[in-house]
């Protein structure tokens, strides 16, 4: 079968289907129900993908409302692809509507279309092109869809709680060639000691996730309007950013823009929050500026936890980082920064954080998902990277990666593709896309893989 040759013959239906999908503006949501656990518009995401396997005549599973498969095959053994359907916000700033699916210049735009409803829909795409193929199934596949990857692996986790661990699995959400090990996860909350010392800061806020950097952050701040514009104008500028600073009601707000990206890389984007606490930290008094200045010195210019003393390197999978994802003050509680760190294979990841004290602020360890990886020797591993090679005529290396993917729940799991070697990530940023003649190519490597590794005797 030439896989290539068949997922160009499907591009147009397979961008069709990706336009449905991300048309659907599944960001987690405050409205959860039982029905729709994440949100009505999260589950309605997932329903599109079930409908879509009854259509097709596989065997379909909701579990939960949260996730949910589409299984074909025969055999003891189980071949898992994990996607999943939720999406980050969208954030400020796009030029294309990002729930609109726009096709230019050879790119589908949209919330998703790279993480990961477009990879997700060419895993679908190959696995149909397997089936249709007419090939006997020596394995069971299932196409496992989550809903919460974004917010948590709540999904996921629950998933296996009641249903079956594969064999072995590949989740289509980051890069190929084959990424066989991702660096622990670690969320960390500092809390400041909260002294009630009055000052000019009122209120401060930036982000929404830890996973991604922030791209908007605000402060009031009490005085006039002639006491703050010139400086913030001339801050914003050196930096070149957005800004704006307006009096109201006796007070003047500060707003500042930087550049969203994805937390495993927080030196991609610029960091608004960093920003603003660095602007402030001169500026302030009492509790407002201790918990600008916690910000300014530990994270601007800082990605790497030098500051911290939390800095790390290893050579199986590289530094490790923080990205200050949420940083919130209110001048009657104090503030708070919740940090994404994304920490190396062999991090001594206790040891680090048995006497770790930052003066003023508490550290709550509110999550940690242990570092991940697969022998790269193994059967399954080598399949992968024979597919890869047969369908690109490059060498599949092996990758570490900081970000975290549905592989990492996985007894035996890697993350495969579907961004190719020097191609640029926008997940998470604005304006994100998929390559169009990428993303067929990454079919046909899903369709190859899925043949090899289900279809024929190992």
């Amino acid at each position: 079968m030439d896989w290539q040759l068949e997922a160009e013959k499907r591009q147009e239906k397979m961008l069709k289907e990706l336009q449905e999908l991300i048309a659907i503006p599944s960001v987690l949501s405050e409205d959860a129900s039982p029905e729709a656990p994440f949100g009505k518009e999260v589950k309605r995401a997932l329903d599109w993908f079930l409908d879509k396997g009854r259509e097709h005549g596989y065997t379909v599973k909701n579990v939960d409302n949260i996730a949910g498969h589409l299984e074909i095959g025969e055999g003891d053994e189980l071949l898992g692809i994990l996607g999943h359907v939720d999406v980050v916000p969208t954030g400020d700033g796009w030029t294309k509507d990002p729930f609109g699916g726009t096709i230019e210049d050879g790119k589908l735009f949209g919330r998703g279309a790279i993480d990961d409803k477009g990879p997700t829909i060419a895993a679908w795409t190959a696995l149909n092109m397997v089936k249709d193929a007419g090939v006997k199934f020596n394995k069971r596949v299932r196409l496992i869809i989550g809903t919460d990857e974004e917010s948590g692996f709540r999904c996921v986790r629950n998933y296996f709680q009641k249903e079956e661990m594969p064999t072995m699995a590949f989740a289509p959400d980051a890069d190929f060639p084959i990424i066989n090990a991702e660096k622990g996860i670690a969320a960390l909350v500092f809390s400041q000691f909260h002294s009630g010392q009055a000052d000019q800061l009122i209120s401060f806020k930036s982000g929404e996730r830890t996973n991604m950097v922030p791209d908007l952050a605000a402060a009031e701040v009490t005085g006039k309007l002639a006491d703050w514009k010139d400086g913030f104008e001339v801050f914003a500028n050196k930096f070149d950013v957005p800004f704006s600073v307006i009096e109201e009601d006796g007070r003047v707000l500060l707003t500042i823009h930087g550049k969203s990206a994805h937390a495993m890389e927080p030196d991609h984007g610029v960091n608004a929050g960093v920003l603003l606490a660095l602007f402030l930290k001169d500026r302030l008094t009492g509790d407002g500026r201790a918990f600008a200045e916690f910000i300014a010195d530990h994270f601007s210019n800082d990605s790497r936890g030098h500051a911290l003393g939390l800095n790390f390197t290893d050579e199986a999978s590289g530094d490790t980082t923080f990205n200050a994802g949420i940083m919130r003050y209110n001048r009657e509680k104090g503030g708070i920064v919740e940090v994404s760190m994304r920490y190396s294979i062999s991090y001594p990841f206790d040891e680090k954080m048995e006497d770790f004290e930052v003066e003023g602020f508490s550290l709550n360890i509110h999550s940690n998902s242990k570092p991940h990886f697969v022998d790269g020797n193994d059967p399954f591993i080598k399949t992968l990277q024979a597919a890869y090679e047969n369908q690109t005529g490059e060498k599949a290396e092996l990758l570490a990666i900081g970000g975290g993917t549905y592989a990492r729940v996985m007894d035996k799991g890697v993350a495969f593709g579907m961004l190719f070697p020097g191609e640029k990530d926008v997940a998470h940023q604005l304006d994100e896309f998929v390559d169009i003649k990428n993303l067929t190519k990454a079919t046909a490597i899903y369709a190859e893989a899925i043949y090899r590794l289900a279809c024929n005797e190992q």
